[in-house]
């Protein structure tokens, strides 16, 4: 807000000095350059600052009153960045108004120096027209966990040309965890490849497994309902909710699948042992998380009943 303020109090100031610069230059002859007096150059470098300053002044301020009234942080991102484009472009053909004395003249500049920006600036271009599409297609918003262009991450910013991502995993760590990285895909990107959305709003779960191997002697059907049972008590009725909305938004498409609304356990057959396979929903960045505890507390349930739940031998699980 202060900051605002100051620029528009700089705005008028700039406008009035150039204001009385451009007059005296009316009526002081003196040397010229390219056909201005050095008292014009100054008084439309000095209105070129009012303008400047104006619009950044509007934008702060326009924008501290809209977004003090938006309390989605994604909205505040979409909004902040709407504004800042708006700013720059009106401010753009507001001082070449000022430098060419006419505003059509500079709008027709412009389109003529577009023409041959274009092939100069191929991929800002590209990545502007893809910032675009992000904010009104929506692959992914600030916040979101993504894979994109061979990185995965989640999602802290998306600016103009680029989206930055806070790493995750990306060779120096793994399970999903947070690198400390932060990695930069220009918007373009967008158009040409796939986004991988891990937690975009209308869904933000992903199905996961947790896998347990068992020797032949177990008894499946017990090692099996005491894992359900282990999910529900940890994921208890969210997991219920989240599928009743998976399959709202199944019902709005044409794929037939069945959900369950419950942990379920698939059973798999590999060489001298089974893979008891715990299927479930969880929030994607809370994936790591529920699967260690999922393992702990099967495998504490499992070894308080070693005459119905027998592992492979060997150390291998």
């Amino acid at each position: 807000m202060q900051r605002g303020s100051v620029a528009l109090v700089l705005a008028v100031g700039c406008t009035m000095t150039g204001g009385l610069v451009l007059d005296a230059g009316g009526v002081i002859a003196g040397a010229t350059v390219y056909g201005y007096t050095y008292s014009e150059l100054l008084g439309r470098a000095l209105v070129a600052c009012a303008v400047v300053c104006g619009c950044y002044g509007a934008y702060v301020l326009v924008g501290s009153y809209l977004l003090r009234r938006t309390a989605n942080k994604v909205e505040r991102h979409k909004l902040r960045s709407v504004l800042r484009l708006c700013a720059v472009v009106i401010g753009t053909i507001a001082v070449l108004g000022v430098v060419t004395d006419r505003w059509v003249p500079a709008l027709v500049s412009l389109g003529v120096a577009g023409f041959a920006v274009t092939f100069a600036l191929q991929q800002p271009l590209l990545s502007l027209f893809g910032w675009i599409y992000i904010m009104v297609k929506e692959p992914y918003q600030v916040g979101d966990r993504i894979a994109i262009d061979g990185s995965t991450g989640d999602v802290i910013d998306v600016d103009f040309l680029v989206t930055t991502l806070w790493e995750v995993d990306g060779g120096l760590v793994a399970s999903n965890q947070p690198s400390g990285r932060h990695i930069t895909v220009p918007n373009s990107v967008v158009l040409a490849t796939g986004v991988t959305n891990f937690s975009r709003e209308s869904f933000p779960y992903v199905w996961n497994e947790v896998a347990v191997q068992v020797a032949y002697e177990t008894d499946l059907d017990f090692a099996s309902e005491q894992m359900r049972a282990v999910a529900g008590e940890l994921l208890g009725d969210e997991m219920a909710h989240a599928v009743a909305d998976y399959r709202e938004q199944l019902a709005e498409t044409p794929v037939e699948l069945e959900v369950n609304e419950r942990p379920s356990v698939n059973v798999e057959p590999e060489g001298t042992f089974i893979t008891l396979r715990l299927r479930y929903l969880v929030p994607p960045k809370r994936g790591q998380q529920t699967k260690n505890e999922l393992y702990r507390r099967i495998l504490e349930r499992f070894n308080e009943h070693p005459d119905r739940v027998a592992f492979p031998l060997g150390r291998n699980r």
